[in-house]
């Protein structure tokens, strides 16, 4: 792999090995299976709090149509992310298969925030690079986390915060990207989206239950975006029309 994809991918580094180890760890303490099986559930599976929910689950012995369910719900943002980069895979050949099942919420994150250069498909093949070096750490986290549970007594308490702070920073790259200032408020325009994800998760969690918050968030975001897409079209065409009047 190349230096400067690997630098790109150091937040995520950070993040997802302590996080599979975390995964790791609850996979041998809480189900009798072989600790090699918890890697191979991250090259197979690869969905982070959907593999730790399917632990949890099996644990308390559901049945695989329960834990299909739920998978799915806990997963069902992804729906949005791949419409939304359609076109950055089109033509991308045989990796387009591997650029959709690796799509990750921090890869997401990282494929539309960085810069991207003129060349579209030495770009296709740098996400593809990204997103495999992406899932090579959840694996080595996963592995090296099954080990330590198995042979290793010690107190995993405030792991999890790994993920919060992976979100944190990779909100704030999102706000460089859209060109925004230090304090992430430039124009309403550019930060329209990361301002209405806020609103959508704080509604969200003031009125949903906690089982419903995600996806709630999500459908009110996505519902305030495309009434803005709306109308920027409609603004769009009167000017033009305005224009050639």
């Amino acid at each position: 792999m190349q230096r400067p994809t690997f630098r790109l991918t150091l937040p995520i580094l950070f993040g997802y090995v302590p996080l599979g180890m975390a995964f790791g760890v609850l996979f041998t303490t809480q189900l009798d299976y072989a600790w090699w099986i918890a890697p191979l559930m991250g090259v197979f599976v690869y969905a982070g709090a959907g593999q730790i929910l399917a632990v949890s689950l099996l644990a308390a012995s559901a049945g695989l149509a329960e834990v299909f369910v739920a998978m799915f719900v806990l997963n069902a943002r992804h729906l949005f992310y791949g419409l939304s980069l359609l076109g950055q895979f089109r033509g991308a050949g045989w990796r387009k298969a591997y650029l959709i099942f690796a799509l990750t919420d921090e890869t997401y994150s990282l494929l539309t925030s960085r810069v991207r250069g003129e060349n579209f498909r030495q770009e296709q093949r740098l996400d593809f690079r990204i997103s495999a070096l992406n899932q090579l750490y959840w694996v080595i986290g996963c592995g090296v986390g099954a080990l330590l549970g198995q042979n290793v007594a010690f107190d995993s308490t405030g792991i999890e915060f790994a993920l919060v702070a992976l979100f944190i920073v990779l909100t704030i790259e999102q706000l460089k990207s859209l060109g925004a200032s230090s304090l992430g408020i430039r124009s309403l325009g550019e930060n329209f989206p990361v301002w209405i994800g806020a609103v959508a998760a704080a509604v969200a969690m003031m009125l949903l239950p906690s089982a419903h918050q995600l996806i709630g968030a999500i459908v009110m975001a996505t519902l305030a975006l495309l009434l803005q897409y709306r109308r920027s079209r409609q603004t769009a065409a009167k000017a033009g029309q305005d224009c050639h009047g």
